[in-house]
């Protein structure tokens, strides 16, 4: 959530940013509702300190006084229920408007309406090539019989998939690996849950804008849409839960910086894209992932920002996947990002880069809508998250399977993954 302090003190700054998100949001009319709040709260206030100023008076009074001082008292206790009821309405209807607004997009990002617009700003390894046709990674894991989405579509539907045999090693090799990996580098590992409450989605900024993303649990009867009062959510990202850890905590400075790398499975509805990756898994509604998540000091979080790129870029080196990085553009941000750089594996069976990790810079947004704070200077001061996937599992088998193909149909496996999986290469 915004700090209310912009609207009142740079509201320039407020609506550049949203222009360059692409959004038309009335700025001047918030500032407005933000003023008549304020002043029917401070009204509340004063007719309450007149309240309580006659109400010592009344004591000392006798007769017809006291008599009007009673009236007079009663007259302001109905002007202070309907001025406090004035003053609650009109917070209600700033809120509605206020807390959905994305975080401040920073000066860095680059302007545009949508990832087609993504900047590059470098590469690593030569797009793979061969003398040969290269498949797509369906139809290699399908061959090597360690993917299996008709069956997977008989009983869960459409962007569901089975990994089988060397698939589901190397899933638990990939884990193991990059767990150990983040560990070493300071990162707590976690299990964390996987259900979680509302707050923790409109905390990480999910809520209310992706909200046709998530899958909701508890429906009190089977065909029943009525969701119960105690709902839950499936989580998108294991960055939800990992940001909730603190909520409503002060944290003390020399805590910070605070890592976690999160292991969950993932749900996502993938609500609006019909039509679109709907081979194989690379665009699916449960997934497993290794996910990075920090709490820092302000000053510190875009230092941290570089780091999470740098950790992720070694790590798909390490795999020898050939990628690049892009910036994404303003208008394909998240609500909670001020900055996020995409890593975009190179996929010859489609001969396109394509996503399989990214990293955002979210400042104080989430620390803000999650009451997350530390202690400094006598005071406590919102801290900074960030977040980045190390490993997107199925994306990434994805990007080894069509990278790592032969002519004769086998796939070499990944040094770092042959102790998990047995092998150095699948055979057909």
């Amino acid at each position: 959530m915004l700090d209310v302090a912009l609207l009142r003190n740079d509201p320039e700054r407020l609506g550049e940013s949203l222009r360059r998100r692409g959004l038309v949001v009335d700025v001047d009319a918030l500032i407005a509702l933000d003023e008549e709040r304020r002043a029917a709260r401070a009204k509340a206030e004063e007719i309450r300190a007149q309240q309580n100023r006659m109400g010592k008076d009344i004591s000392k009074l006798s007769g017809e006084e006291k008599e009007k001082a009673i009236a007079e008292a009663t007259f302001l206790a109905e002007g202070y229920k309907f001025t406090l009821a004035r003053a609650e309405d009109l917070d209600q209807q700033f809120d509605a408007l206020w807390v959905p607004l994305p975080n401040l997009v920073d000066d860095s990002v680059p302007i545009g309406a949508d990832e087609g617009e993504n900047v590059e700003i470098s590469r690593w390894g030569e797009p793979t090539a061969f003398d040969f046709e290269a498949k797509d990674h369906l139809d290699l894991g399908q061959a090597l019989g360690i993917i299996d989405v008709e069956r997977a579509a008989k009983v869960s539907g459409s962007r569901f998939g089975y990994l089988l045999g060397a698939a589901a090693l190397m899933e638990f090799g990939l884990v193991q690996w990059s767990m150990g990996r983040l560990a070493a580098d300071g990162f707590t590992p976690v299990i964390p849950p996987v259900l979680v409450r509302d707050t923790a989605l409109f905390g990480t900024g999910f809520f209310p804008g992706a909200r046709d993303q998530v899958y909701a649990v508890g429906a009190s009867e089977p065909g029943d849409d009525k969701i119960d009062s105690d709902e839950l959510y499936l989580v998108g990202t294991a960055e939800v839960p990992l940001a909730g850890m603190h909520l409503d905590e002060i944290l003390e400075p020399e805590a910070l910086p605070l890592r976690y790398a999160g292991f969950s499975t993932c749900f996502r509805r993938e609500a609006g894209t019909y039509g679109k990756d709907t081979r194989g898994i690379f665009r699916v509604h449960q997934f497993d992932k290794v996910e990075m998540f920090t709490f820092v000091r302000p000053e510190d979080s875009w230092d941290e920002h570089e780091r999470l790129l740098a950790i992720e870029e070694s790590m798909v080196q390490e795999l020898g996947i050939p990628y690049r990085v892009v910036s994404v553009v303003a208008g394909d941000l998240g609500d909670s990002a001020a900055k996020k750089y995409d890593i975009e594996a190179w996929f010859p069976g489609q001969g396109a880069y394509r996503e399989i990790t990214s990293c955002s810079n979210t400042t104080d947004y989430q620390a803000r809508r999650l009451r997350i704070r530390y202690r400094a200077d006598g005071g406590t001061e919102t801290l900074h998250t960030l977040n980045g996937t190390a490993v997107a599992i199925g994306r990434t088998i994805a990007a080894i399977l069509e990278n790592f193909q032969q002519e004769d149909g086998s796939v070499i496996v990944p040094e770092v993954l042959r102790p998990a999986v047995g092998a150095e290469r699948l055979g057909p």
